[in-house]
C-alpha cells in the first residue's frame, strides 16, 4: 500500500499548481482535478505504474480514469508524508467521528431552515414557529446520484417588458435558481465550471440568535462540514484570476479561515475584512456592562490563485477634508491653459470640495540644481529622473513643488471599513428582511474591487437577492441559489423593481436607471417536495397520509426497510409531531432529492418538454 503513496507524491511533484511555495501539498486541489478529470493530472498519473493499475479501468483497450478510487487514496490520511504535516496543517478541525476534515467525505445535504426549504406560516418574518430541526449528514458511500446534473423547470425570463417563459437559456444570462445550493452548484459545473469571477456569500452564521427568520444554529462539526462542500465545488466554479468573499461573525470566523486555508491554500488568502454592521443603540447597550458591544462583522477573501488576481482599489473622501484648507489656499484661476500662464487668487478656509479640489494648490521648498534654468515668476513642469512629471515654481531664491489637492482629498479603502452605513438598509426596495439584508454599498465595493462588467457573480446564499440588484446596477451578470421559497420570491420581485427603474440604494451614484433582465428557475423536485409538504403539515392525519405515501414512492433510503415501517402502529402514533417529522425525513433516499436529468425522459418523472429543453439548453445540449 505504502508503494502508491510514495508514488503519487513523486508524480504530484510534476504539477507546481499542487504545492505551497513551501512545498506542501495542496490536497484540496488534486482532489478538484481527480473529480473533473482534468487531463494534466490523468497525464501524470499514466506515467506511474501503481497508478496506472490502481486508478485506471481497461474497457476493450479503452483506459477508463476511476476518480472515485482515486478520491479515497487522496483523502486516506496516510497520504500526507508524516504526521508532523498532517497535524500542522489541521488545527483542530474534525469531523463528529473525530477523524480530520480535510480527510472525510461525508456531506452535509440539509441543516435548518437556511437550507431546507420550510413554507411559513403567515407573511410576518418574525413570527414564532414550531421548530424543525433537519439535519443530515451522508456519508461518501452513501452517495450515488445526489451531484449528478439536474433538471431545471419553471423557467421564466423577466425584462423591462415584462415576464414570460424562457425558451432556452442564452449566452451570458443572469440566473435565479430555487433549490439546495450544494446540488445547484454542482450541476452548475458542466456549464460554469472555471466562469465565475467572484462569489459573495453572506453565509450561515451559525449562532444563537433569533434575529434572522431561520434558526442559524446546529452543531459546529456539521457547519463545518457543510462549509467544506460548498467550498470545495466553489473552488472548482471559480476562474483562476476568481475570488470568494465570505461574510460572517465571530462565531464561527477562526475556524472557517483555517478551513478556507486549507481548501484554496493559505498563500491565497487575500483580505480579512473588519466591517462595522451595527450600531450602538437598543439592545447592545443592555449588556454592555458584560462585554464590549459587539458592531463587526467579517469578511473573508481567498483566491483561487492569488497572482492572478487584479484588484481595482476603492478611493473614499478623507474626512477631514477641510483641515487642508489652511495649507491648500490658492486657486488657480485658468487651470486648462498651459501652467506658464496660470494666474492665481487667494481662497478662504472654506471650499467646495468637488468644483475647486483640482484647482487648490500648496508650493512646498525643494532643493534644486537646475536654478538657473527656471524662469522666475513662472510655473513650469520638470521631469525628475525616473520621468516623472512635477509642477514648481521658482520666486527667485527657492523652488517649490505644487502640491494639487485634488490628489490628496481622498485615501484607499483599507481593511476596517466603517464608512458604509447599515441604517435604514431595508428602504432599499420595497422588499423587507429584519436584520438580514446587507447594504448595496457593501456589495457594491467587493464586486467592483474583483470583476469588470459583464463577469458572472456568484451568490449561494442569495436571501432577498442584494448582489443580484448590485450586478445589474453595475452591468455584471450574476448567478443567485436560494431555496428558501419566500426569500427566492422577495429576491424575484426586488429584481423586477430594479429591472423597471428603482432608484434605492446605489442606482443613484451608478447612474442607474433600469433595464436588463434575468431568468427563474428551480430544481425539479423529487424528494424535496416531500420534504415541503413534512415541514408545513399541521396535523398528525396529514403526516400519516404523507408517510404512506412516501413508503408507497420507492424513493426511500437504502437504510429503511419499508416493511419495518407502520404509521398504524402505536409506537408511531405516540410520537410527538416534531419527531414523526424527523422520522418521515430520515425515511427519504437523499440522492433523490431532485430529478435527474438522465431521467428527463422517464414518464415516472413528469419532466415537461419546456423544462426539457431548457435545462438541455443550459448545459449546451441543444437538438435540432
Amino acid at each position: 500500500m505504502d508503494k502508491i503513496y510514495d508514488e503519487l507524491r513523486t508524480l504530484l511533484k510534476g504539477e507546481k499548481k499542487y504545492f505551497t511555495d513551501g512545498g506542501e501539498l495542496i490536497k484540496t486541489a488534486v482532489y478538484a482535478d481527480a473529480m473533473a478529470a482534468n487531463p494534466a493530472l490523468i497525464k501524470l498519473l499514466l506515467k506511474g505504474k501503481e497508478s496506472r493499475k490502481r486508478f485506471f479501468i481497461d474497457a476493450d483497450g479503452v483506459l477508463v480514469f476511476d476518480k472515485t478510487a482515486f478520491g479515497w487514496v487522496v483523502n486516506n490520511r496516510n497520504f500526507l508524508p508524516d504526521s508532523y504535516t498532517r497535524y500542522k496543517n489541521k488545527i483542530g478541525l474534525t469531523s463528529s467521528d473525530g477523524d480530520f476534515l480535510s480527510a472525510c467525505n461525508d456531506v452535509a445535504i440539509a441543516f435548518p431552515y437556511k437550507d431546507c426549504v420550510l413554507e411559513f406560516d403567515s407573511t410576518a418574518e418574525n413570527d414564532k414557529r414550531e421548530e424543525i430541526f433537519y439535519n443530515e449528514l451522508l456519508s461518501r458511500k452513501e452517495i450515488d446520484r445526489l451531484f449528478e446534473k439536474k433538471v431545471f423547470d419553471c423557467a421564466v425570463r423577466h425584462g423591462a417588458k415584462g415576464s414570460k417563459p424562457a425558451a432556452k437559456f442564452e449566452e451570458g444570462d443572469s440566473i435565479v435558481i430555487k433549490g439546495n445550493n450544494l446540488i445547484t452548484m454542482h450541476s452548475l459545473l458542466p456549464r460554469f465550471e472555471k466562469s465565475v469571477k467572484c462569489m459573495y456569500w453572506d453565509i450561515l452564521y451559525n449562532t444563537n440568535s433569533d434575529e434572522v427568520p431561520y434558526g442559524d444554529r446546529f452543531k459546529h462539526s456539521s457547519w463545518l462540514t457543510m462549509m467544506k462542500n460548498r467550498l470545495d465545488v466553489a473552488w472548482r466554479l471559480l476562474k483562476k484570476e476568481g475570488v470568494i468573499c465570505l461574510q460572517c461573525d465571530d462565531n464561527e470566523m477562526a475556524y472557517l479561515k483555517v478551513l478556507t486555508d486549507e481548501i484554496f491554500g493559505r498563500d491565497n488568502h487575500v483580505n480579512t475584512i473588519c466591517v462595522k454592521m451595527s450600531e450602538l443603540k437598543g439592545f447592545k447597550m443592555g449588556n454592555v456592562q458584560n462585554k464590549f458591544p459587539k458592531l463587526k462583522e467579517y469578511i473573508l477573501i481567498y483566491a483561487k490563485d492569488k497572482s492572478c488576481v487584479k484588484m481595482k482599489v476603492e478611493t473614499k473622501p478623507k474626512d477631514n477634508l477641510n483641515d487642508y484648507a489652511k495649507y491648500y489656499n490658492k486657486r488657480i484661476v485658468n487651470i486648462d491653459d498651459d501652467c506658464s500662464l496660470w494666474k492665481v487668487e487667494k481662497v478662504g478656509r472654506d471650499f467646495d470640495k468637488v468644483g475647486h479640489a483640482r484647482e487648490m494648490i500648496y508650493p512646498v521648498t525643494r532643493d534644486s540644481k537646475t536654478k538657473e534654468k527656471l524662469p522666475v515668476g513662472k510655473f513650469c513642469k520638470i521631469s525628475d529622473g525616473d520621468g516623472k512629471q512635477s509642477v514648481v515654481y521658482f520666486d527667485g531664491k527657492k523652488v517649490k513643488t505644487v502640491l494639487f489637492l485634488s490628489d490628496y482629498v481622498e485615501e484607499p479603502v483599507g481593511d476596517i471599513w466603517t464608512d458604509i452605513s447599515t441604517i435604514n438598509i431595508n428602504k432599499e426596495s420595497s422588499v423587507q428582511l429584519k436584520n438580514g439584508k446587507k447594504p448595496e454599498s457593501l456589495v457594491k465595493r467587493i464586486i467592483c474591487a474583483f470583476t469588470d462588467e459583464g463577469d458572472y457573480v456568484l451568490d449561494a446564499y442569495f436571501g432577498t437577492g442584494t448582489t443580484g440588484a448590485v450586478a445589474l446596477k453595475t452591468n455584471r451578470r450574476f448567478i443567485g441559489l436560494e431555496q428558501l421559497d419566500d426569500h427566492y420570491e422577495k429576491s424575484i420581485a426586488r429584481l423586477k423593481e430594479v429591472i423597471a427603474g428603482d432608484k434605492s440604494g446605489i442606482s443613484a451614484e451608478c447612474g442607474y436607471e433600469g433595464g436588463g433582465e434575468f431568468i427563474s428557475c428551480e430544481l425539479a423536485k423529487l424528494n424535496q417536495k416531500y420534504i415541503e409538504k413534512i415541514a408545513a403539515a399541521k396535523s398528525d392525519k396529514e403526516l400519516f397520509a404523507l408517510s404512506k405515501e412516501i413508503l408507497e414512492s420507492g424513493f426511500v433510503s437504502s437504510r429503511v426497510d419499508p416493511s419495518e415501517i407502520d404509521p398504524d402502529a402505536d409506537d408511531f402514533r405516540s410520537l410527538k409531531r416534531t419527531d414523526k417529522k424527523k422520522l418521515l425525513f430520515s425515511l427519504l433516499d437523499k440522492n433523490m432529492l431532485y430529478v435527474n436529468y438522465c431521467d428527463s425522459d422517464d414518464e415516472n418523472f413528469s419532466v415537461s418538454e419546456n423544462a426539457k429543453k431548457f435545462t438541455q439548453s443550459l448545459y449546451g445540449e441543444e437538438t435540432e
